[in-house]
């Protein structure tokens, strides 16, 4: 488990803690060592969806292959409000030693329009500059062919981590045996078509692709763990699966739920707002689970543990 740095809880009774938050002592938290905070130009920006933007940059110094779900910091250079960086995953990666046709290196990011910030990184100007601060997090686990098939399920722009990790899992991870195609299921769920971003893009990288709409305008009427009980009422997919999990709090509340019952071997990577990103604020607490890897913390951090966790480390009921 990515930790980033050691801190020891000091203080447990109700007296020192009151607000049940756990006085941390140690060394300040530090990045990734991967990680720097950088100048990136905005290259293209195409729709996407009903409601947003893929927003492809070149960093002034490119990265290595980055795993799927990491996350940077964004914001824009020009005194923009807000001037505080959003955190955006990674949506895809190119260029570079990987391109064939010489292409300078660019990273995308998925960007839904919802406030302040979304908007003005939207409304960047093509050739404009971004803060662009990370990679930070810790990433999807190793996608191997050994086991049980992989179901990713995917809630709206939560689909944002899934491309690169698809691609990744098809051609194997650190050595790991590549997931065949047959054994690598999509879901996709949102609440009406417009909300299926880029569903052409995941079609076209060969896996199953299932998708579910609130209002039935695409694919089966429902949500998407209702889409899973459908599949594999079906026999398309079988009992025994490991799970990926992105979405807003009330889909990745039920499928935590449900990974613990059926014991699914399940990761979760968490939507929760951010405002440092490297662990400093301690804004974005995740509750642990008794008995899990990360329990002899009461929160573990979602910039520094996370964004993904094994859902049998952590508590999501109203967190």
């Amino acid at each position: 488990m990515f930790r980033g740095f050691e801190r020891e809880r000091i203080a447990t009774d109700a007296a020192a803690d009151p607000f049940g938050v756990a006085i941390l002592t140690g060394p300040m938290p530090a990045p990734p060592k991967d990680a720097v905070s950088q100048l990136a130009t905005v290259v293209s920006s195409r729709p996407c969806g009903s409601d947003a933007v893929v927003l492809r940059l070149a960093p002034e110094r490119p990265f290595e292959p980055l795993r799927a779900s990491r996350f940077f910091m964004l914001r824009r250079e020009d005194g923009t409000a807000p001037l505080i960086p959003r955190p955006y995953s990674v949506y895809r990666q190119g260029g570079g030693a990987s391109s064939s046709t010489g292409e300078a290196p660019w990273v995308e990011f998925l960007i839904k329009v919802m406030g302040r910030g979304s908007r003005a990184l939207e409304a960047a100007p093509i050739g404009s500059q971004l803060r662009l601060i990370g990679p930070l997090g810790n990433g999807w686990p190793v996608l191997d062919g050994d086991g049980a098939p992989w179901v990713m399920l995917a809630g709206g722009v939560g689909s944002a981590p899934f491309p690169m990790a698809i691609e990744q899992a098809l051609r194997g991870m650190d050595g790991g045996a590549a997931v065949a195609s047959r054994d690598l299921h999509f879901l996709f769920g949102a609440r009406d078509r417009g909300l299926l971003y880029d569903l052409e893009l995941f079609e076209r990288l060969g896996v199953n692709v299932h998708t579910a709409t609130v209002d039935g305008s695409h694919g089966m009427q429902g949500h998407v763990l209702q889409l899973l009980d459908a599949l594999q009422a079906a026999g398309s997919i079988p009992k025994q699966i490991r799970v990926l999990a992105c979405g807003p709090d009330p889909m990745l509340e039920a499928v935590h739920a449900r990974a613990i019952e059926e014991e699914w071997d399940c990761w979760l990577s968490l939507e929760t707002l951010m405002g440092c990103g490297v662990g400093i604020c301690n804004g974005c607490p995740v509750p642990t689970r008794e008995g899990g890897a990360l329990a002899g913390w009461p929160n573990a951090k979602c910039c520094v543990e996370g964004p993904v966790f094994a859902a049998r480390d952590i508590e999501l009921v109203g967190h």
